[in-house]
Order: structure tokens, then C-alpha cells, then sequence
């Protein structure tokens, strides 16, 4: 046997083999597309489609509204049909919604249309977590570690390309800009078809009832040979409440999103002394780092137990962040840029933790037979998120560095009232079940 490759044993620390690969190839493609548009669509709306500033914040708010739909939609589907066909159908949505942005300048066929593109984007997010954690199998937290990764590379990437384009400052420029966020969808829809269909423990207890003629006398408790309308019931998130209250303590250990986009470059701004030259370099600096240690953060959640040992660290890193932006109201333009570094880098610690820690508790909470509709219903953390955050965040703002002390120690208290949440089981009872990983 020849000596492998680089490419080889690079490939062989990807989990899930030729399909994980792939939607990695997926992720980044799709996220390269998202940094096009998300650096342009203000631009797009006020010059290219004419919208007033009022305007462009109702389409948002509205079609942000109605995205929040997409996660639990995407895995009550995910569910009940293939998982495969079904993201590609979502990406031909995202696409078609994207390109008929160019058709219209008018208010309420725009609202109808980033609304459609809303719901597949979140439908999209929640059917690549669950297709990553079909394929990926145990090693599932260190494959989104690597595929975060992917994603904010891509995300670099669009980003630099849309910057670069800009410099032709026309309004021609914004439209190209779109169709390559529409191209970035179509070849993710055909980088998917490429891939196969994951074993799905769902359809798999659907359809493996045993023949009625091989019953066991005398037993009248649920077994292998109970009817297929008991076997085929599956579990509702609905009913859960514990994953119902996992999920609402998720929508807020996901506000550091609105912290990086909305509260440290405006709190930067506004209330410290520092240059404003350094606010794009701390989300630089955010992506940065993200892109060098996601990979290794894979390890504070490797399993349950450490997932939940870790949100101790993350209620570390989310006071440090909060106590570090207090500070920097305070002190010369030296002192303002050092604890807004120190800022940034404590809330991008506490989103890589975060980001594992709830993928990792987020599956193994969730039963193997309703595995798409839970994760669905946990989409929905991030969704409500990006409705309320910006509130949250500005709420901070306005009441000065005893708002951030505030938020911090807010957040930090979540970490643990989620860490009581699911005390006290062991990996065993939150271990996803082998159906879900095994070949089929």
C-alpha cells in the first residue's frame, strides 16, 4: 500500500467520510453567497430598489419575522421525507427568492419575497445541522467544529469579494452582487445532490415493524412485535418541556451574536474614547480567531458530561466580556481599545463554546425517532435571537457600563440555570441512540 497522501489524511480527519466532506464544500459555497449579500443588502435596497430607511427596517423586520418559522418546519419535514432532496429544495427556494429580488422595486412584492428567502435560509441552517449530525455520527461536535470553520471562511471570503466590487460604487455592482448570492445557492443545490441520503432513525422505526405473525405470548407491554401506530408515534417537542425551557435558555446564551454586530461596534462609537478605526478590526479579529481555534474548542464537548462541565467556562468568558466593555467607557483612547480587544475576545470565546456546547446538548437531548422536529424547535433559539437581541443589546447600551455589567452577569446566570437543567443524567440517558449513527 502506497504512503498516503496529505490530501488523504487531511480528508481522513473530516468525519463523515466522501458525504461530510461534501456539505463542507456546501457550507462553505452557501457562505460565501451570504457574505456577498449580507455586505450589500442595505446597499442593494436604498440605491438599487429605492427604499427609504423606514422601509428597508419594515422588509427586515417583517421578513426576519417569518424566517422564524423555517427551523421548525425545516425538521418537522426532515422527519416525515428524505433529508437530502429536501435541502436541495430549500437552496432552488433560496435561489429563485434571491433572483427575484432583480424583478421588483415594489414594497410588497419585496416583503413577499425576502420573507420566501427568510424561511429557506432558517429551514436551510437547521437541515444542514441535522444532515452533519446524521453522517458525522459521535464525532458530530468536531465535524461543526470544522464546519464552523468552513463557514466563517466563506463568510471572509464574500465579504472581501462584495468590498472589492464596491469600490465600483454602481448600482450595477449591487446586482451582481445578488447573482452571485443566487449562483452560491444553485451550486450548493448541486454540490447536495452529490451527496447521499444519511440514515435517519426516524423512517427507520417507521418501517421496521416486525410481521404480525411472530408475536410473543403473554406480552402485553410495548416490544418489538407492538403495533405499527404505537411504534411509528413519534415524540413531539411541543410536549417536552424540558427541551421547550433548553430551547428558550438557548435564545438567550445566543445573544453574543447581537453583541458583535450591533452592541460593540455601537457601544465602540458612541461611548468610549477609542479610534473607530478599530471596530471593523474586532470583528476581523472575531472571524480570526473563530477560523484557528474552533477546531480544538471541539473538545468542550465531546460528550454530554463535558458539554455541561463547560458551560461553567462559558459563564467565565461572557462576565469577562461584559465587565471588559464596562471598562471601556472609562480611561484614555489606549485603555478604551485594549479592553474593547479584551471584549472581543472573551464573547468570541464564549460563541465557540457556545456553538458547541449547544450543538453537542441540543442532539443528544432530543429523541432519535423526532431528531429533525427537536432541532427544528431548537433552530428557533437563534431565530428569536436575532428578533429580540438587537433590543436586548441596545437596552444595555443605553443604561452604560452597569447595563454590560448587567448582560454579562445575565448570561452568566444562564449558563448555570442550563447547567441545572440537565443535571444529574448520566452520558447514557442523553446519549443519541446507536440507530442514528449505524450504517443502514
Amino acid at each position: 500500500m502506497g504512503k498516503p497522501t496529505w490530501r488523504t489524511a487531511l480528508s481522513d480527519r473530516i468525519p463523515g467520510g466522501r458525504d461530510g466532506r461534501r456539505m463542507l464544500t456546501v457550507t462553505f459555497v452557501d457562505r460565501i453567497g451570504s457574505g456577498l449579500w449580507g455586505a450589500t443588502a442595505t446597499l442593494y435596497f436604498t440605491y438599487a430598489a429605492g427604499l427609504s430607511t423606514a422601509e428597508i427596517g419594515v422588509l427586515l423586520a417583517v421578513s426576519g419575522s417569518v424566517g422564524i418559522a423555517g427551523p421548525p418546519l425545516g425538521g418537522l419535514l426532515a422527519d416525515r421525507v428524505p433529508l437530502r432532496p429536501l435541502l436541495i429544495i430549500v437552496q432552488l427556494v433560496r435561489a429563485v427568492a434571491s433572483l427575484a429580488l432583480l424583478t421588483t422595486t415594489d414594497l410588497g412584492l419585496l416583503l413577499a419575497i425576502t420573507s420566501v428567502g427568510s424561511l429557506g435560509d432558517r429551514a436551510a441552517s437547521v437541515l444542514t445541522k441535522l444532515y452533519a449530525t446524521r453522517v458525522a455520527g459521535p464525532d458530530r461536535v468536531r465535524y461543526q467544529a470544522i464546519s464552523r470553520t468552513a463557514m466563517n471562511v466563506g463568510w471572509a471570503v464574500g465579504g472581501l469579494a462584495a468590498a472589492a466590487a464596491l469600490t465600483g460604487g454602481t448600482v450595477t455592482v449591487y446586482r451582481w452582487l445578488l447573482i452571485g448570492d443566487a449562483l452560491s445557492f444553485l451550486a450548493s443545490a448541486l454540490f447536495t445532490l452529490g451527496c447521499a441520503e444519511p440514515p435517519s432513525a426516524t423512517r427507520i422505526a417507521g418501517t421496521s415493524t416486525p410481521a404480525p405473525s411472530e408475536p410473543t405470548p403473554g406480552d402485553t407491554a410495548p416490544s418489538d412485535s407492538a403495533p405499527a401506530s404505537e411504534k411509528t408515534t413519534a415524540p413531539t417537542p411541543w410536549r417536552d418541556r424540558r427541551y421547550l425551557t433548553y430551547t428558550a435558555s438557548e435564545a438567550v446564551l445566543f445573544l453574543d451574536d447581537s453583541v458583535f454586530k450591533i452592541g460593540l461596534p455601537l457601544w465602540a462609537v458612541t461611548a468610549t474614547s477609542a479610534p473607530h478605526q478599530l471596530v471593523p478590526l474586532l470583528l476581523v479579529l472575531n472571524n480570526v480567531l473563530v477560523v484557528l481555534f474552533q477546531v480544538p474548542f471541539a473538545r468542550f464537548g465531546a460528550t454530554p458530561n463535558t458539554a455541561r462541565t463547560s458551560l461553567w467556562p462559558l459563564a467565565s468568558a461572557f462576565l469577562l466580556g461584559g465587565a471588559a466593555l464596562a471598562a471601556s467607557a472609562v480611561g484614555a483612547p489606549w485603555f478604551a481599545a485594549v479592553t474593547l480587544v479584551l471584549a472581543a475576545t472573551a464573547f468570541t470565546v464564549a460563541e465557540m463554546l457556545h456553538a458547541t456546547i449547544s450543538w453537542e446538548l441540543s442532539v443528544v437531548l432530543a429523541p432519535p425517532t423526532a431528531q429533525g422536529a427537536y432541532l427544528g424547535v431548537h433552530g428557533l433559539a437563534q431565530a428569536v435571537q436575532r428578533s429580540v437581541g438587537p433590543l436586548a443589546v441596545t437596552a444595555a447600551i443605553t443604561a452604560g457600563p452597569l447595563g454590560w455589567l448587567g448582560l454579562g452577569a445575565g448570561l452568566a446566570a444562564m449558563c448555570g440555570a442550563q447547567r441545572h437543567l440537565v443535571r444529574d443524567r448520566g452520558d447514557g440517558a442523553l446519549s443519541v441512540a446507536p440507530v442514528t449513527v449505524s450504517e443502514h
